[in-house]
């Protein structure tokens, strides 16, 4: 536990500068945390960077150090579809959560990949290395991972220019698609109401995607989605904004009882290799609960 206390000599400082004469060892991104956090008063009570300071006021601080974080190796089943010295094509199974976060401490594909791989990109962290792009937990299919920062820069430039890029996804959506081919195109952005969801908002970022139906059956289209922008949630956000959601889906539609999840597969991804320059296409089948389920059907 880390505490100290002063009194103010100088009331011609805000008190972040004050603070900072103080305390020379610490950043200003750091004692700017501690005063958003709560960890630095004035008086006893919660400060603000920039207010005004009387000369005798007490400026006290009391924190703990940030524990290093840590993400341990684990045997994860996935599959490899390809692999080379400056990246990985994967088939990431539903269920697997992509990274670690506040709710997932382990079990995740980058738990899997720290097991499976010697070396990753670590532009993004010790708690997302090599990740580029991520697929939703219930979300099956093809995802890349990049080796190394060079491979992983390159990668990120081709998604951020929207060029040489592609992803494309099928989908079983509940109803029938007006048109058999069309363009969404929005904004995304956190609900207002429920701030783990995304929704359609004037407030949000713009977001694109093209559908084509594949098959219809009795009560359901199966749909291709392609990509233009990569947002949070983006294709079963658009599902439900057209009133057509993607079945299983239990936070944009409703889950439906033998499915874990929403019948969403990234099937088909193609990129520029970030050395060689090559054009790569990786195309992947359904998954075995995904195709049972569609035998199910009547198609029309």
């Amino acid at each position: 536990m880390n505490k100290g206390c002063f009194q103010v000599d100088d009331d011609t400082l805000r008190l972040d500068k004050l603070f900072a004469l103080h305390y020379s060892d610490m950043s200003r991104s750091r004692i700017q945390n501690l005063i958003d956090s709560g960890n630095i008063l004035v008086d006893g009570k919660p400060a603000k960077a920039g207010q005004k300071l009387k000369i005798g006021q007490e400026v006290s601080f009391c924190y703990e150090e940030p524990k290093p974080l840590s993400v341990e190796a684990e045997n994860i089943e996935f599959e490899i579809v390809y692999e080379d010295d400056d990246l990985i094509v994967i088939n990431k199974p539903q269920g697997l959560v992509v990274h670690p976060c506040s709710s997932t401490k382990s079990g995740t594909l980058v738990n899997g990949l720290l097991y499976k791989i010697q070396n990753l990109s670590g532009i993004n962290g010790v708690l997302r290395p090599g990740i580029v792009h991520r697929l939703d937990k219930n979300t099956s299919g093809l995802m890349i991972v990049a080796k190394n920062d060079f491979a992983h820069k390159e990668l990120a430039k081709e998604i951020e220019e929207k060029v040489d890029f592609s992803r494309t996804y099928i989908a079983l959506c509940e109803g029938h698609f007006k048109e058999p081919k069309g363009r969404i195109e929005t904004y995304i952005a956190r609900d207002e109401k429920d701030r783990k969801k995304m929704a359609v908002s004037s407030k949000g970022k713009t977001a694109i995607t093209n559908y084509n139906v594949l098959k219809m059956y009795e009560g359901y289209d199966l749909v291709e989605f392609h990509l233009e922008t990569g947002r949070t949630h983006q294709i079963r956000v658009h599902a439900k904004y057209l009133n057509h959601p993607i079945v299983g889906d239990d936070v944009y539609g409703k889950p439906v009882k033998g499915l874990n999840g929403q019948l969403l597969h990234s099937y088909k991804l193609s990129f520029i290799h970030p050395t060689s320059g090559e054009k790569m296409s990786f195309e992947i089948d359904l998954p075995e609960y995904f195709k049972n389920y569609l035998k199910k059907l009547k198609e029309i």
